[in-house]
């Protein structure tokens, strides 16, 4: 096949990478139309950087997917160097020779996809087979790169990436999920010994593995696609531009660290926020959502925040990413509005999104398990004398009085109690949706297990019944929304929640009134929260 024959064919229909099913949720094959919006979003940006040069017609620049899948970032990348050099190099085969061999370079993350990306790239799974558009390549790789790596046991644990020896140390057979782009002490010297020579990458881009395969699931599992960020990082590329879950926003398992360099990063020029990640990868169960981003490492100021919802219109705002008094991104542009007015409100001052001590919600909510009874525990069906009766999953039972350790004081005080995971919908992200399951009174004399966290203690049944009403207000279930990261609720997400006077029975009118909501912020609250007497299905 000729160059040109293999060009002809990449514009026909269906295009072959929108069609291939994906490896599971944690490696995700991009479909081809949000790679190139991604680049679109490059090309924007190295314009105005540039003095509105095209990256496309420029023949020195070098590009990387440190974890290349199917190809497409790398496969789109060439066709738009294709046609943006066609002035600068006229004879195809140069042309094209020359982008894949000095501009073009991707690290496989597993022997498959390497195979995959190199026959997206080069059509043809050996880049010096008969079939390959490449001409002077001294290997089959070619710069597509995959070599079996291997985890670095330290206390049965990868001290790379963290997965457990017990599960990924499985002999020569399997994937060992060690990824080598992220196991590395030095990733500059891994790179030269990968490509050879000093290797500056002006742009990084790709889409990482979300999280390892090594047992965890959802939210338990552990994520893994911050380590590709920082290591593309310490590359010093011009640009970085990846895909990732949006859940690092707010918090998720090992991502403190994470999250509070990536909002302290004043180099982080863009993110496009997708609050279902079905509107970007079909068919994926990935609660939370996904985001891409872009990096400037030569550009400092405020980011461009982008929302995207189904055919909701976008909400675009440039901004800092981390609000004073913030330990969390505010997810929301219209959200961030509506909560500095409660917060102004609520303590005289505009500087800062933290409440007072005495008027933090969140005081009054549980930790995780209150009363030390996991959620998988079932009391007994019949009740005894002195028992306590116990709110689990599924329904309820009874327990001694005298087995109840923790969370004592509460026992006989009025209290509400509110699931601890949120209503979904399986693996869809939807909206308008109720942000937290219904809650209820407890009464004196009751306890829960981890199913559930307790709100109170409160002195009186009314005082827990103004409560209810409060969490049943849309108002503060935004508030709960814009610190709440995944379906898991915990005492955390309720920080941007204030305290009120425990005497009636509110509603989100009271509320508007309260902090002067806007007809606009009030369509916005209603688009994203739906009634708490409906359900979420």
């Amino acid at each position: 096949m000729s160059a040109r024959a293999g060009f002809a064919l990449r514009g026909r229909n269906p295009d072959v990478l929108s069609c291939i099913a994906n490896l599971s949720n944690d490696e995700v094959f991009t479909p081809p139309e949000f790679a190139n919006r991604m680049l679109d979003t490059l090309t924007e940006a190295w314009a105005v950087a540039n003095g509105g040069a095209n990256i496309w017609a420029d023949k020195t620049v070098r590009f990387l997917d440190p974890c290349t899948k199917s190809g497409v970032f790398l496969r789109e990348i060439t066709s738009r160097l294709n046609n943006g050099l066609a002035n600068e190099i006229p004879n195809l085969e140069e042309r094209v020779d020359h982008i894949v061999t000095k501009q073009v370079f991707g690290i496989a993350i597993t022997n498959l996809t390497g195979m995959l990306a190199r026959r997206s790239v080069y059509c043809s799974k050996n880049a010096k087979g008969p079939h390959s558009i490449a001409k002077s390549f001294a290997s089959d790789d070619g710069n597509i790169w995959f070599k079996r790596t291997e985890h670095t046991w330290d206390d049965e644990k990868c001290r790379y990436c963290g997965a457990s020896k017990k599960t990924l140390d499985r002999g020569e057979d399997l994937e060992t999920h060690a990824y080598a782009f992220i196991h590395t002490d030095n990733i500059k010297t891994r790179i030269a010994e990968i490509f050879g020579g000093d290797m500056q990458f002006d742009v990084v881009i790709g889409n990482p593995p979300y999280q390892l395969d090594d047992g965890g699931f959802g939210t338990s599992a552990a994520p893994i696609y911050q380590l590709f960020v920082e290591q593309a990082k310490k590359l010093e590329p011009r640009y970085l531009s990846m895909i990732i879950p949006s859940r690092w926003f707010a918090g998720g398992k090992g991502l403190d660290e994470f999250r509070e360099a990536m909002l302290k990063d004043d180099r982080l020029r863009e993110i496009d926020d997708y609050l279902s990640a079905a509107d970007v990868f079909p068919g994926v169960g990935l609660k939370g959502g996904v985001c891409y981003f872009l990096w400037e490492r030569d550009n400092r100021g405020q980011c461009r925040v982008s929302t995207h919802f189904k055919d909701w219109p976008v909400s675009e705002a440039t901004r800092q990413l981390l609000e004073k008094g913030a330990d969390v991104f505010i997810r929301f542009n219209e959200g961030l509005s509506i909560l500095k007015k409660v917060i102004s409100v609520e303590t005289g001052q505009t500087k800062s999104l933290s409440l007072s001590e005495s008027k933090r919600f969140d005081r009054l909510v549980s930790s995780l398990r209150p009363f030390g009874l996991r959620t998988f525990f079932k009391g007994e069906v019949k009740r005894s004398l002195g028992d306590v009766m116990v709110y689990q999953n599924g329904g309820t039972g009874y327990i001694a009085r005298s087995e109840v350790a923790t969370g004592v004081r509460l026992i006989d005080k009025w209290k509400v109690y509110v699931g601890r995971a949120a209503p979904g919908t399986g693996n869809r992200d939807t909206y308008p949706h109720r942000i937290i399951s219904t809650p209820f009174v407890g009464e004196p004399g009751t306890i829960s297990s981890e199913t559930y966290l307790c709100i109170g203690p409160f002195g009186s049944k009314s005082q827990a019944e103004s409560v209810l009403s409060y969490l049943s207000c849309r108002l503060t279930r935004l508030l709960i929304l814009l610190h709440k990261p995944s379906q898991d609720t915990t005492r955390k997400v309720y920080s941007f929640v204030p305290t009120q006077k425990w005497t009636r029975r509110w509603t989100d009118e009271d509320l508007y009134a309260k902090y002067s909501i806007s007809a606009s912020e009030i369509a916005f609250i209603e688009k994203i929260i739906r009634p708490m007497g409906e359900s979420d299905e």
